[in-house]
């Protein structure tokens, strides 16, 4: 996935590279945004992260659960005296359950995975698309040809970035959606 991203990333740089430098003979026509800055530093991107790390600590319970009981097997395996003082019948039934924790430990864990991958690629889009609609809102103000993300450019003047004004959006449009789903909830409560 990392990889796709940068392929992209320079592809558009690639494509922008001519209009930029049109572009950039205009004063302000080019902004510079850091993507990872604004998921980590907004409310959005801390609340998605949030959410993100909610639904593994979850996931990473069920799987601490199942890891618990299979080591509690595997000791009452390594205790000889335990395992003497059972019958075939208890011992094959420990066996099996041994198994089917094996199993569902492993089911877990895979998808422990495809969901962090899954929740991970989501929070992706939903922040892109958050960044994309502050930085247009700043791109309008500023009179903007164009707001790239910092990792697309190899160099750029310091002048340029305005990914602080781009998290203030994003903060601003957070509260507000916030704000609205409180009231929402307080109108549906009375």
């Amino acid at each position: 996935m990392k990889i796709h991203k940068i392929l992209s990333l320079m592809v558009l740089a690639i494509i922008f590279s001519g209009n930029l430098a049109a572009a950039s003979n205009k004063p302000g026509a080019v902004a510079v945004v850091d993507f990872t800055k604004c998921i980590t530093d907004s409310k959005p991107g801390k609340h998605e992260q949030e959410n993100l790390e909610y639904m593994r600590k979850q996931m990473t319970s069920m799987m601490e659960e199942s890891e618990e009981e299979l080591k509690k097997i595997t000791d009452k395996f390594a205790d000889s005296e335990y395992m003497e003082g059972l019958s075939p019948k208890a011992e094959e039934e420990l066996k099996t359950r041994y198994q089917t924790l094996s199993q569902e430990l492993g089911r877990y864990q895979q998808q422990y995975y495809q969901v962090s991958n899954q929740a991970s690629y989501q929070l992706m889009q939903k922040m892109n698309s958050i960044i994309s609609k502050a930085a247009e809102k700043i791109a309008k103000r500023k009179s903007l040809a164009y707001v790239v993300n910092k990792e697309a450019c190899f160099y750029f003047t310091p002048d340029l970035e305005i990914t602080s004004q781009v998290i203030q959006e994003m903060n601003k449009d957070f509260e507000s959606e916030q704000n609205r789903k409180k009231a929402i909830e307080n109108k549906s409560s009375k």
